[in-house]
């Protein structure tokens, strides 16, 4: 079985190498943008005779921007799709208290 550790180690890197420096885990330490926070929030394990053999890791990536049409947009589904089984955009919103538009991807990754 492929280790928690090694599967979101696949998911930070993609990012990483899509986005570079404005790419976080789990936080970020100031709100200013362009900035791509990701977190798993879960797991779908596969079993075989009652035995976990491997571990889907489920997740969301956060991208926050002042641009409309940003291009960083295509890099994280670029990253996404390197690396996961599936994703979907979940939201995009308007956020009017920081004037930022926050994108929101749900991913799977194995």
């Amino acid at each position: 079985m492929t280790s928690l550790q090694t599967i979101l180690s696949k998911v930070g890197k993609a990012l990483y190498d899509e986005l570079g420096a404005i790419v976080y885990h789990y936080w970020r330490p100031v709100m200013s943008a362009p900035m791509c926070i990701w977190q798993e929030d879960g797991d779908a394990p596969f079993h075989v005779n009652t035995r976990e053999r491997e571990i889907a890791i489920t997740g969301t990536v956060d991208y926050y921007t002042k641009n409309e049409y940003d291009a960083n947009i295509d890099k994280v589904q670029d990253a996404l799709n390197s690396v996961c089984t599936n994703w979907n955009i979940n939201s995009v919103q308007y956020e009017p208290d920081t004037k930022l538009i926050h994108y929101e991807w749900r991913f799977t990754v194995v």
